[in-house]
C-alpha cells in the first residue's frame, strides 16, 4: 500500500514547535547532541514559517478604488494604500 504524504503543518503548528524547542534549548541543560538536533529542527521550521508567511505576503492584494473601478494591488508594507 503506498504511504500518504502527510500535509505539511500549519504555520501555527510549525511556530508552536519551534517555540517550544527554543524554551528547551534556553533552559541549557540538554547534551550538546540533543540541542544540535533541535537546533537544526528549530531552523528548518524557521526557514518553513517564512516561507508560508512570504506566501501569505504575495497572495494579500488590497483593494483600490480609481476612478469608477476598484481593481486589485498588491500588497506592499511599505507603501500605503491611497
Amino acid at each position: 500500500m503506498p504511504e500518504e504524504n502527510p500535509s505539511p503543518p500549519t504555520f501555527e503548528a510549525s511556530l508552536q514547535e519551534l517555540e517550544r524547542i527554543v524554551k528547551e534549548l534556553e533552559k541549557g541543560d540538554l547534551p550538546l547532541e540533543q540541542s544540535l538536533l533541535l537546533f537544526e529542527t528549530g531552523m528548518r521550521l524557521s526557514t518553513e514559517c517564512k516561507r508560508q508567511l512570504e506566501e501569505a505576503e504575495s497572495r494579500v492584494e488590497i483593494l483600490t478604488k480609481r476612478g469608477s473601478e476598484t481593481v486589485a494591488v498588491p500588497f506592499n508594507p511599505e507603501k500605503p494604500a491611497k
